[in-house]
């Protein structure tokens, strides 16, 4: 049995939490938040095993260069003068080839895959009880062109054992039938699921709380004390607390920590949004509206709009007319659906971290033997929750690993 103290109480840092007190490890969670906001409140709620292109993709920098003077775009790099970025920019860039997608689909759908069988573990033990549902994720196409690229896409992961059928108009409406539908067909993908974030988020707490972990909440982590190529203890304030272990899962301010004890990580804040319709909307199924960008998901008792990458930096400021654009593809989307200035005003961000690979950061670090890294997730953290936080468990208990974790060293070249 460690000590073990995880630094990030998001969905990473919980998961984590959950598969180590399992294994009978001591576990302090310190979260510099009240654990109630960000991007694990607030995403999709998807579990996506379809999602296998990487965030950096062949086309995303010319998008994205054609996208950055519309302030309604749903993906958003703002240019600085900040060495930092400048680095990740770079191997962002870098990494937007073919070569790097073939690289990268099957190993983003193997630990979906594994993350998804464990969410169903944990939604069939007695004291979690969240919405886990598995109706599938459409991804609804208005144009030929869109509908032509989803569908190559769609070949892609038929050909890695992912099951995807394709619909026509008519097929679609016939799905989709309680609302009204502007699109010219979609692919569906059968294999995906999707929960209500909020609860799994509460369940969890409790449950880990229940079981002897010590949560720690508005605690920020103002240095880390490192004797003999190991972390001796982390501070927070004038508090100081040691462990054995310590797993570094603090999203998007993980680089702020790691500076600490000199180690350089790129990676970027990405910024979304949602807006919560608590009205009757008659959509029964996840979807991305494609060309839009948007995210759109029936919650247990409401529907949740999500969408926009925003690579700006750390700010939780809520630009409204992003907020527009996503209230809009909706409309666009399903024209009897509306909505208000109240729901709108009430919409919140997140910040989700972004490595230029888009794969994320899991592993340990070969400047501090007892840290693991567990963070980069960008759009998929939700997705990848599960399996994230076994893999830390199996890394710090010495396990046999669910799968090869080779393509997510922390350290890897760019």
């Amino acid at each position: 049995m460690k000590e073990i103290i995880v630094i990030g109480g998001g969905i990473i840092g919980l998961c984590s939490a959950y598969y180590l007190r399992k294994e009978g490890h001591q576990v302090t969670v310190i979260d510099q938040s009240n654990l109630d906001e960000g991007a694990s409140y607030v995403n999709a709620g998807y579990i996506s095993p379809s999602h296998i292109i990487p965030l950096s993709a062949p086309g995303v920098v010319r998008k994205g260069l054609q996208w950055m003077f519309d302030p309604s775009s749903p993906f958003y790099v703002k240019p600085r003068m900040d060495l930092e970025f400048l680095k990740w920019a770079w191997a962002f860039n870098k990494s937007c080839n073919e070569r790097h997608v073939e690289k990268s689909i099957r190993v983003i759908r193997d630990i979906s895959l594994l993350s998804e069988d464990l969410y169903k573990d944990i939604s069939k033990e007695p004291r979690f009880d969240f919405h886990f549902e598995k109706k599938g994720i459409l991804m609804i196409c208005q144009t030929e062109k869109m509908l032509e690229e989803e569908i190559r896409v769609a070949n892609m992961a038929r050909n890695i054992g992912l099951e995807v059928n394709e619909l026509n108009e008519e097929e679609l409406k016939a799905l989709e039938n309680r609302t009204s539908l502007d699109a010219l067909g979609a692919t569906h993908y059968l294999c995906d699921s999707h929960t209500t974030p909020h609860e799994f988020m509460q369940n969890m707490k409790r449950t880990l709380e229940e079981e002897g972990v010590v949560i720690l909440k508005n605690e920020q982590i103002t240095d880390l004390k490192l004797e003999k190529g190991r972390i001796d203890k982390v501070l927070a304030g004038e508090k100081e607390y040691k462990a054995d272990e310590f797993v570094l899962a603090a999203g998007s301010w993980t680089p702020l920590v790691c500076k600490k004890i000199g180690i350089n990580m790129l990676l970027q804040a990405g910024k979304g949004y949602r807006i919560n319709c608590f009205r009757p909307t008659g959509i029964q199924y996840p979807a991305i509206l494609t060309e839009a960008k948007a995210a759109v998901t029936p919650m247990n008792g409401f529907t949740r709009f999500a969408g926009t990458m925003e690579i700006a930096g750390i700010s939780k400021n809520v630009n409204p007319v992003r907020v527009d654009a996503i209230a809009a593809a909706a409309k666009r989307y399903y024209p009897e659906v509306e909505l208000t200035e109240e729901e709108k005003r009430d919409a919140s961000s997140g910040l989700r971290p972004v490595t230029p690979d888009g794969l994320p950061y899991i592993g340990r670090s070969s400047k501090c033997d007892n840290l693991t890294i567990a963070t980069g997730h960008a759009m998929m953290g939700w997705s990848m929750a599960t399996g994230t936080g076994k893999l830390v468990s199996e890394i710090i208990s010495g396990q046999q690993l669910s799968m090869d974790i080779e393509p997510f060293q922390p350290e890897r070249s760019f």
